[in-house]
């Protein structure tokens, strides 16, 4: 294996770590002594700079799935920006020194890793990485693998194609704010309408949205047009399936209370090779990271960190920066 002077790898670190479920701000604890991860000969030791937290890493904490989940005690965080620092004998895409990002879970609700980001360094497959864009800082990158991938999953799912209008509930959120960029720039949308709250309404314009509706005043099941898709972030697909054209498409990201037919429940499945596809769209500035604007979080306020993404105030992603 192809690996940093040995002695440069601890064989300990510090992460954020709970050894049982509840609310994040009564479990979650810094750890200076948690192992550094030994890799398996499909992945890759990444030194973390930066990493962004997700709704799924406190619904995890909080043990919504603890039927699928991996034994505790569990260092969370799923998005990562970082350097190779060793590398495992079947890893042919990387090699040290290159700077990677990506979803450190290929299935995210079962079996996710122990070693999230959230640490000093932590291990992922070479399938799930990709190297970070040379014009995103780390902390732009950090920001975007598990939001971005689940954007564009959701939009092929539901066969967005260009001509076609978009509907998306929760415009202004960590993934509504790449559905936007997705539809109007990457699959061709025709139109683009999203919700937010008053206040957020020129930042779905600035991403791409034709029309920002104000969710506080109006009623989307009322509108006078109907979509070809309605991508629901929010976890209202009674009002959703409401909104979209007959023989049109719902999809939703959020599962914990029944779906209404005809829309449809995903989870996403990390890949490093949608990361790829996007690159091009990355590097000339037309889809952006969007960070919201009380971080980046140093790594001694991950608790606080999670009190603003669990507030539901959180505009685009909360990034955690630097490590350590």
């Amino acid at each position: 294996m192809a690996a940093a002077p040995s002695e440069s790898i601890p064989s300990v670190n510090g992460a954020w770590i709970y050894s049982q479920y509840g609310k994040t701000s009564d479990v979650l604890k810094f750890d200076q002594s948690v192992a550094v991860p030994e890799i398996k000969e499909d992945q890759v030791l990444i030194k973390v700079v930066a990493a962004s937290l997700n709704p799924v890493d406190f619904g995890r904490a909080l043990g919504y799935f603890k039927d699928t989940d991996s034994p505790l005690p569990t260092v969370p965080g799923y998005d990562v920006a970082g350097v190779v620092v060793k590398v495992g004998r079947q890893v042919t895409k990387f090699k040290v020194g290159d700077e990677v990002y990506g979803d450190l879970n290929e299935t995210a609700l079962v079996n996710p890793k122990r070693i999230g980001s959230l640490a000093e360094y932590t291990a992922a497959e070479e399938r799930v990485l990709a190297h970070k864009p040379k014009n995103l800082s780390f902390i732009e990158a950090a920001s975007l693998p598990l939001a971005i991938e689940t954007a564009y999953e959701g939009l092929e799912r539901a066969e967005l194609t260009a001509g076609k209008s978009v509907l998306v509930l929760g415009g202004a959120g960590g993934v509504g704010t790449h559905i936007i960029q997705l539809a109007k720039h990457v699959f061709g949308a025709s139109k683009v309408a999203a919700t937010a709250s008053t206040k957020k309404l020129d930042l779905l314009r600035s991403l791409g949205a034709d029309l920002a509706i104000d969710y506080t005043k109006a009623n989307i099941e009322d509108l006078p047009e109907k979509f070809d898709v309605v991508y629901d972030a929010v976890g209202e697909t009674d009002k959703a399936v409401k909104a979209v054209k007959e023989g049109g498409k719902v999809v939703t990201i959020v599962g914990l209370r029944p779906v209404t037919p005809p829309a449809i429940f995903f989870v996403l499945t990390s890949k490093g090779s949608t990361l790829e596809k996007l690159e091009t769209y990355l590097e000339s500035g037309k889809v952006k990271p969007v960070l919201d604007p009380t971080g980046p979080y140093p790594f001694s306020k991950v608790v606080e960190a999670f009190g603003h993404l669990e507030s539901s105030r959180a505009t685009g992603k909360v990034v955690v920066y630097p490590i350590p």
